[in-house]
């Protein structure tokens, strides 16, 4: 059971600097229709809320277009690679222009999640939120992308390690925080981080549990306990931190959630549960594992922002594909155990894997094959523990990237070319956690 706590707003002075002046420059209908185009085949937005191109991708109070005041809207994405050192020190390399800045400091961080825009730093005092200041607006049909200034947002205060779950677009929707120790479960309102605050939406209280808080639509996904506080399931609270009368899904020992093109994903002990978000609420579908496949369970999920395919770990035997378009798990085996593995592509024709040695391997998923495989890339890093819980792979549509903690450098790969290392790039702050931001 939850019992809500009210929502409260943790402001920093100056989270946006006095110093943006730019002003948002707003699309014409017509130049807006012309934009970039999805070709995978979008019929969801990217937060699982169910749409049309015409009716905009998101909720939202301005034009649904992603602006922001202070903003300026340039003509491709800024993607920019952001690197936290363990001392809390934040640096920004342009991946455009080489330029490098070193916009602030949080205390000292234990791990970092990113959604493609803010950075979500573990702390003993709960999560530091930095916004890079440059993200993507995906309009289902095409793309919008913004910059501002970077910025120091604040802190969302909570005892121990926190399970971060970040939704599809910066400027609407949540991102959840889940507290273990306490079983605190907190949303917060992205559309209040574009503006420099950090608002809660709802804090709830349970049991203490491994839980997770996933992002739907208005509201978010939250783990329900049994009697003996195990995890049986999940359930939809709104905006205003109440459970939805039947919106519950049963979803055994639920660990990682994703948002996809299709909708968000919780791994579930056989499987797991496909939530979208329709008509003001939300629907569960059910993907269970192939019969007869014994490899160990998916519990982390990645793949490209806003693409429906997501990978996972089968343990030491290689790694899950889930295809949240066609609701289809396939297992693809590997030689050698793996670290990392994200799905890079539309479809299962690009997988990039970090394995235990430190090198970058690329598979094709379909048909199970790898394609290439650098040298060990990381092998200082990967040999330690500590440098090795920072590693992070991320991918977009040209390039994946990973951070070497030890050697100081994030590798650029080029996973479309024989995982080609494209650079070997220097960041202002060592990057023993690090995010590729602009996406």
């Amino acid at each position: 059971m939850h019992t809500l706590r009210s929502s409260s707003t943790v402001v920093r002075p100056g989270a946006f600097p006095a110093g943006i002046v730019a002003a948002v420059v707003a699309l014409a209908l017509a130049g807006c229709a012309g934009g970039p185009t999805d070709t995978g085949g979008p019929d969801t937005a990217a937060d699982g809320t169910t749409t049309t191109a015409a009716q905009g991708s998101q909720e939202d109070s301005g034009s649904g277009h992603g602006e922001v005041e202070g903003a300026e809207e340039v003509a491709e994405p800024q993607l920019h690679l952001v690197s936290i050192d363990r001392t809390g020190a934040v640096g920004m390399l342009n991946l455009l222009d080489g330029t490098s800045t070193e916009p602030g400091t949080i205390e000292p961080p234990s791990a970092v999640t990113s959604d493609g825009r803010y950075l979500f730093a573990d702390t003993e005092s709960g999560v530091e939120i930095v916004d890079s200041g440059v993200w993507t607006w995906d309009h289902v049909d095409h793309f919008h992308y913004y910059r501002t200034s970077p910025s120091m947002l604040g802190a969302v205060m909570g005892d121990g390690p926190a399970v971060v779950t970040t939704s599809g677009n910066a400027t609407t929707g949540g991102t959840g925080i889940f507290f273990p120790e306490s079983g605190e479960a907190v949303l917060l309102s992205n559309e209040a981080l574009s503006k420099g605050r950090v608002e809660e939406v709802f804090r709830l209280e349970s049991e203490p549990h491994e839980g997770l808080v996933a992002p739907l639509g208005s509201g978010a996904l939250v783990t329900i306990v049994d009697e003996s506080a195990v995890v049986s399931g999940v359930e939809f609270h709104g905006a205003d931190g109440a459970p939805v009368d039947g919106a519950t899904a049963p979803c055994a020992d639920a660990q990682g959630a994703v948002t996809t093109r299709i909708g968000v994903v919780v791994g579930c002990a056989d499987g797991a549960v496909l939530a979208t978000y329709e008509d003001g609420g939300p629907r569960f579908e059910s993907i269970a594992f192939p019969e007869g496949t014994e490899a160990p369970r998916a519990t982390e999920f990645r793949g490209r922002k806003g693409r429906p395919v997501v990978a996972a770990l089968a343990g030491d035997e290689g790694f899950w594909l889930l295809d949240t378009r066609s609701q289809q798990w396939r297992l693809v085996p590997t030689d050698q155990p793996l670290l990392q593995v994200s799905a890079a592509s539309d479809d299962d024709s690009h997988v990039v894997g970090v394995d235990r040695e430190g090198r970058i391997r690329v598979f094709d998923g379909e048909a199970g094959t790898e394609i290439a495989v650098t040298e060990a890339l990381l092998a200082g890093s990967v040999a330690n523990p500590e440098t090795a819980s920072g590693i992070e792979l991320t991918v977009d549509r040209e390039r994946a990237y990973v951070n070497d903690p030890v050697a100081g450098v994030v590798h650029e790969i080029d996973y479309r070319g024989d995982a080609r290392v494209a650079r070997s790039l220097e960041t202002p702050t060592t990057p023993d956690f690090v995010a590729e931001t602009g996406r």
